[in-house]
């Protein structure tokens, strides 16, 4: 095998290995993850696992970033095109309905976000970190959102983006906790009225 060859392969057991764990982690926790677990799901030597890693931390802070790209693919990549603004933020929020709600491929724990933010919150040290400044990212990319629209006229001049982005983060942690504790049926339909009431539908 070429020098070339068995970079590539490695590089593709790498992938492997983060996006079992983006999925693992989702249901057990970024502390769930182990070398073992992994080994045996991907017919790897643990050896082999933490070859690609070091650490279980460095392992769990690759898992972080994958998991904030997944999540950038689903809910804002295919909104991107739509009118900044209003528009575009509603796009986004439908599409943060329907990754929670039927993303399970990927994240079949439901948002791993979500479950390290509860498990990291009282720590700190790197992962926590990182959660922190992947959650800010998004929250910021929100509030762009919400301030083209107050300028777009799309929302009142008075209209306070971190406010609203606040109450945005709210009415999604309350949807995956009725999807994935409650297993409400009517989760989804409940965060397009808690939306409705804090974004207005703007005519066609």
């Amino acid at each position: 095998m070429s020098p070339r060859s068995t970079v590539v392969e490695a590089r593709r057991t790498r992938a492997r290995i983060i996006d079992r764990s983006v999925a693992l982690a989702s249901v057990d926790g970024l502390e769930g993850l182990t070398i073992g677990r992994l080994a045996g799901d991907l017919g790897l030597s643990k050896a082999g696992v933490l070859g690609h890693f070091g650490t279980k931390e460095a392992l769990q802070l690759a898992t972080l970033e994958r998991a904030s790209a997944l999540f950038t693919a689903l809910v804002w990549d295919p909104a991107s095109a739509a009118q900044p603004g209003l528009r575009r933020l509603r796009a986004v929020c439908q599409n943060w309905i329907d990754y929670l709600d039927h993303a399970r491929e990927v994240f079949p724990g439901g948002c791993l976000f979500t479950t390290a933010s509860i498990e990291f919150d009282a720590h700190d040290g790197p992962v926590r970190r990182t959660v922190a400044r992947l959650l800010m990212v998004w929250r910021r990319r929100l509030a762009g959102e919400v301030r083209l629209a107050v300028e777009a006229g799309e929302l009142p001049a008075d209209t306070d983006p971190e406010q609203v982005v606040h109450e945005l983060t709210g009415i999604y942690l309350a949807l995956n906790q009725a999807l994935q504790l409650l297993r409400d049926p009517f989760a989804a339909t409940r965060t397009r009225r808690a939306l409705d009431r804090l974004l207005p539908v703007l005519a066609d």
